[in-house]
């Protein structure tokens, strides 16, 4: 299928839009009709744009409350579409898009609507054009494809079809039992994906700020389109989407995203297409400055990391506990140490581990996001390396290879004293996004990685609300959640402006036993808990009181629900990141998030 999008999906001039739809590899663009009346030049001057780039110019739209219009208002509408069809001639489109009637003074009578649609279809037939017309979600007597179909079928003009857009049969529940047994495929005359989150609210409100593209979102897309590869289809797929986030953001990069997610849409609908797969975190890499004035040295050997590696060639070290490998890039020239002048010493990299390596390169490549590679000597390993839309790298080490990353790159030192065996894993990790960039974020590690997301939930800090949506992959063995917010004084987003913009603030490390874990770690590096808290767990969970004394001697917090509990304590921040430590009981499978409020509160005094 070829790829199109709407021009109101992008931000910035009609020019600024075609250039980024061009440049993403869209084959055609949907002008919408406010985009050109703003324009300063003609109709002819766009479509000549429009052809240096290579684009299509597929159709002309929207045309609103068209049909079932009062007598006097019937012929204005009749002359406004003969004048738009010059209009759609200039600019050398076949197709015009019309939407169901919103109007209050327009009729519910069929016969009525359709006599108006057949006039309409008869000056396109004139013309040599093609009408589309849609169901809007809060249409006043056509809101579902069902009936717009049914009011087409009826009109029975050759120069009429059916408009498909999944946000509005989604948004209201439709079924594709009409698309797929009673539509024919050459009746239909425009396909619109968009997705959207599932939301409970005003259909209008919701249309106009929560689309998003295809696998962004909850509404069943991929079966969408697999139903038109039944029935032969193989005309464009197009993006029509208005979000706020959208708007705010370059309408470059939401280009790229928008084409990927269709390249995405038709892979999900390929039966001989296999998700690539990656087994679990490698490693936490940091870009630092120097060893001598490492910001990060004292809090993690406080929790019982020690220096077990030195990179072969490269200024780099590595401190271990059980499975958890923590990095740190002290080589100039590196890209690591370009993410440092860009964001300062924070984690610049995740590794993460796979037998699908190249695959993960090629499909990658394919959604626009090619891998980078780095300098190496003849015998270290060849990392591929990929960025996500937050410009974190994402290094890509082969599990086929017998040995570990630091068996073959790295050279161990002695440690200074007994391995610590309680801390066992990275358990989950915290990356914080701005509001335009987490879509793009989520979709990065769900169509490259296959990372299924969880539902959001709202984290309450003392400044404002943080919006937090976890991704997993399909063995969770791998968990980001995602952290954005729009209150500026929050401390999401006060880590966002003093890193400018590094993503992961939060490392969670998995523990056999949480009291003797905390035992070692140094006062001044305690996130303290208020009293209160305690008195407020133990009257909840009827903890007995030398527990609640552990637990308030310690800073650990605790919560439970009816699958387990876990117990957890944080560090204080350093450079904006902290580190967390759980012990999970039983199957508990969350993260704490009860406790957030008493965190993120606790993060603010101790700033």
């Amino acid at each position: 299928m070829k790829y199109s999008i709407a021009t109101v999906c992008l931000s910035g001039t009609l020019e600024q839009k075609m250039h980024a739809a061009a440049k993403a590899g869209f084959h055609a663009i949907e002008i919408f009709e406010n985009d050109l009346t703003q324009y300063r030049g003609s109709a002819s001057d766009v479509k000549r744009i429009a052809d240096s780039m290579g684009l299509d110019i597929l159709v002309l739209q929207p045309f609103r409350d068209m049909e079932g219009m009062p007598d006097g208002l019937r012929q204005k509408k009749y002359k406004m579409m003969e004048r738009k069809m010059d209009l759609a001639h200039q600019l050398g489109t076949k197709r015009l898009m019309m939407c169901s009637n919103v109007h209050p003074r327009s009729t519910n009578n069929l016969d009525r609507c359709a006599e108006d649609l057949y006039v309409l279809a008869e000056l396109a037939k004139r013309e040599d054009l093609e009408l589309g017309y849609e169901a809007l979600a809060w249409g006043r007597h056509i809101a579902d494809y069902d009936d717009a179909w049914n009011l087409v079928n009826m009109v029975n003009h050759p120069n009429l079809g059916v408009v498909l857009d999944t946000f509005h049969m989604f948004a209201r529940g439709n079924t594709l039992d009409t698309l797929r047994n009673d539509i024919p495929v050459e009746k239909i005359a425009l396909v619109q994906v968009a997705d959207a989150p599932k939301m409970q609210m005003d259909i209008l409100q919701y249309s106009r700020h929560y689309r998003c593209f295809p696998g962004q979102g909850d509404f069943p897309v991929i079966d969408f389109v697999k139903t038109l590869k039944d029935k032969g289809y193989d005309d464009y797929l197009s993006h029509e989407v208005f979000n706020d986030e959208f708007r705010a953001s370059s309408p470059k990069e939401k280009a790229v995203d928008g084409v990927r997610s269709l390249k995405w849409l038709e892979d999900q609908t390929d039966n001989l297409f296999e998700m690539p797969s990656v087994s679990d975190l490698s490693f936490i890499e940091f870009a630092v400055k120097d060893r001598e004035d490492n910001p990060f040295t004292d809090v993690i050997e406080s929790l019982g990391f020690q220096k077990t590696h030195n990179h072969k060639s490269k200024n780099v070290d590595l401190y271990q506990i059980g499975d958890i490998n923590l990095i740190f890039n002290y080589e100039k020239n590196s890209n690591a140490q370009s993410y440092l002048e860009g964001h300062g010493e924070s984690v610049c990299a995740l590794g993460v581990l796979t037998k699908d390596s190249d695959r993960l390169v090629e499909l990658a490549k394919r959604y626009n996001s090619p891998a980078i590679f780095q300098a190496r000597q003849e015998n270290e390993l060849d990392i591929p390396t990929l960025k996500s839309s937050s410009h974190l790298m994402i290094h890509l080490l082969d599990e086929n290879h017998a040995e570990k990353f630091y068996d073959v790159d790295f050279v161990p030192v002695e440690p200074s004293q007994a391995v610590n065996d309680n801390l066992l894993r990275i358990d989950h990790i915290g990356q914080v996004v701005s509001p335009d960039t987490l879509l793009s974020n989520l979709f990065f590690y769900k169509s490259i990685f296959g990372f299924v997301p969880e539902e959001s939930f709202d984290l309450p800090d003392i400044n404002g609300l943080i919006t937090s949506r976890t991704i997993k992959s399909p063995n969770e063995k791998i968990k980001i959640a995602l952290n954005t917010t729009n209150a500026k004084r929050t401390s999401a987003q006060r880590f966002l402006n003093d890193s400018n913009g590094a993503s992961i603030n939060q490392v969670a490390l998995e523990c056999k036993d949480i009291f003797k874990a905390v035992e070692n770690l140094s006062p001044i590096y305690q996130l303290k808990i208020p009293t209160n808290y305690y008195l407020d767990i133990q009257a909840q969970y009827d903890l007995d009181d030398e527990l609640i004394e552990k637990l308030k001697h310690n800073n650990i917090l605790y919560t439970e629900d009816e699958t387990g509990s876990l117990f957890h304590f944080y560090t204080k921040e350093v450079n904006g990141l902290f580190f967390e430590v759980l012990q999970r009981v039983d199957e508990y499978k969350k993260y704490g998030e009860t406790n957030a409020f008493i965190r993120l509160a606790s993060q603010s005094y101790s700033d």
